[in-house]
């Protein structure tokens, strides 16, 4: 199953139980002081589940574009290390305002991943809330007791707020959730150890798809919890981690959500890729194929690369991507605008504003490109003066002075300073960096 099958027929399954399909909404936020980008579906939503606006349509589904690289949610630097991180990813959502609830959240969420999908039901665990002495909580049995329509009792396992407490942020509606998670490790590895035993672990092959949240409560300034006018539910379904799932990949990257990019960029580096863990040219073409969507998408809203802000950030991205590009790929030229005709064609059906908008995103790519490129040249050529006053002087380290000028001065970034002193054994003093 191709991704846009697999998005299309998450879409149609919440069209046939009522759903209204609505686009979705920018992932560059203009209008709410309290977030600079959309990083779950529900932002949208926010004033619905507190009542502050009109409720259109009592149910919802989309698949909604997000980002999460600064804040409680910022994933940046795990971005092309590991199998499953993203900066820009789809969140498939389905919502219901004062609707349904928990039985019919639950039922259709297990009738579209065993039903439709066809994944092995004994793969699947789920989680619930545990309840909470602090907020007076006990644990929602209710939830439990629904699962176990479908599922064993051991595949159905209580967590602690931490997990399976959604909240927005440190006030705002919030309530407890029910996690799915599916194991797709090998069946040697699944026969070594249960499943449940690595569930919330942080293991790459036993990764949380679908989070069910059942919006009860509003939590105030002062820590307290009031009930909402309406009870909602409020769901985000990851959409890359659903296609690894279904497409029988051990990493997100290996999807046709991101091979077509990868390719493209190995063709244009004149490296193969592998997909290894550690080889640092596959770690560059994941950095570069996730950090180019999150690139466009930004751009496609209206945000441009800039010093102060939410522009700011995409071009702390876009840069983070050069650099990977220009160490470990040998890019010395401009090359991502080059990938927006890749993108553009995976992506622009289901998200029209990529293609209306796909001269300016190639356009302001190249430019940032050809200046960060040239900063990294004097920057470079810097820092080959400082290693070599290092060798004369009998030190083995760039004083930290130094280091933090390269920076300040020439923008050059810190932690590419570290890496080339590394590559020659010299350190970096960052006291006081």
């Amino acid at each position: 199953m191709t991704s846009r099958e697999i998005r299309q027929k998450f879409l149609d399954h919440f069209a046939r139980h009522g759903h209204t399909i609505v686009p979705s909404a920018p992932m560059v936020i203009k209008d709410d002081p309290t977030l600079m980008f959309t990083n779950a579906g529900m932002n949208q939503f926010k004033d619905l589940f507190l009542g502050n606006a009109p409720i259109m349509h009592q149910r919802i589904a989309d698949t909604q574009k997000c980002l999460r690289v600064s804040g409680k949610h910022n994933d940046l630097e795990e971005v092309g290390i590991d199998t499953y991180h993203h900066t820009m990813f789809e969140m498939l959502g389905n919502w219901s305002f004062g609707d349904y609830f928990k039985k019919e959240a639950i039922q259709w969420a297990w009738e579209l991943l065993v039903d439709e999908y066809k994944i092995n039901k004994d793969d699947i665990y789920v989680t619930y809330f545990g309840g909470d002495e602090k907020d007076k909580l006990p644990a929602d049995s209710e939830t439990r007791d629904l699962w176990k329509r479908f599922m064993p009792e051991e595949r159905i396992l209580p967590f602690s707020r931490k997990d399976n407490f959604w909240e927005m942020g440190d006030t705002g509606p919030c309530g407890p959730c029910t996690e799915i998670h599916v194991d797709v490790r090998t069946p040697e590895e699944k026969k070594v150890k249960s499943g449940r035993d690595l569930v919330n672990n942080d293991h790459p092959q036993v990764i949380e798809i679908w989070n069910n949240v059942f919006m009860q409560f509003e939590r105030k300034a002062d820590g307290s919890l009031v009930e909402l006018p309406a009870r909602h539910v409020d769901t985000g379904m990851g959409f890359e981690r659903l296609c690894m799932v279904l497409q029988g990949k051990r990493s997100n990257y290996d999807t046709d959500v991101f091979q077509p990019l990868i390719q493209a960029i190995a063709k244009i580096s004149g490296k193969a890729y592998a997909g290894t863990a550690q080889e640092k040219s596959d770690i560059a073409m994941r950095v570069i194929a996730d950090h180019l969507r999150a690139i466009s998408f930004a751009i496609a809203d209206g945000q441009l690369p800039g010093n102060t802000g939410a522009g700011y950030v995409i071009r702390r991205i876009l840069r983070r991507a050069v650099r990977y590009g220009y160490s470990f790929l040998s890019m010395n030229d401009p090359f991502m605008n080059e990938l927006v005709p890749v993108l553009v064609e995976e992506m622009g059906t289901q998200f029209p504003e990529l293609k209306k908008q796909q001269a300016i995103i190639a356009s302001v790519i190249a430019e940032e490109e050809k200046a960060f490129l040239r900063t990294l040249e004097q920057g470079i050529k810097r820092f080959q003066a400082l290693a070599m006053d290092a060798g004369v002087v009998g030190t083995a380290v760039i004083p930290g002075a130094k280091a933090f000028e390269l920076f300040d001065t020439y923008g050059f970034p810190i932690d590419l300073t570290e890496l080339l002193a590394r590559e020659i054994k010299l350190g970096v003093d960052m006291h006081g960096f």
